[in-house]
């Protein structure tokens, strides 16, 4: 009984490694687009919007384009959120500006009597 060592078959198959990959992006924006942007002179999100638009695109293309311009068209509303941590800042601000506030330095006032 031989333990460890070159077994026939074992292992992971040829070409399964890493599945389908992506394709490449720059700043969120496939490099496809980027390239197809400069040939036309137009900025990568005109160039977004104008395929998103054009209704003789192939639709998958435009759903493609419509993925890829919307977070430099719409916020998120994670961003837009006022949470416990905000509120804690602000609460801290508030109280530094009370009692806990630094004294207002003394008046200066000359007298030439």
């Amino acid at each position: 009984m031989a333990r460890g060592g070159f077994r026939v078959g074992a292992g992971r198959p040829k070409g399964s490694k890493g599945g389908q990959r992506q394709p490449p992006k720059v700043d969120g924006i496939p490099v496809e687009v980027i390239v197809s942007a400069k040939i036309e002179g137009v900025t990568p999100l005109e160039y977004m919007l104008k395929v998103m638009n054009n209704p003789e695109a192939d639709q998958a293309r435009r759903d493609r384009m419509a993925m890829a311009a919307a977070p430099f068209v719409h916020p998120r509303v994670a961003d837009n959120r006022f949470g416990k941590k905000d509120g804690d800042a602000a609460a801290a601000e508030e109280a530094a500006a009370g009692k806990f506030a630094p004294p207002k330095a003394p008046k200066l006032v000359v007298n030439n009597d």
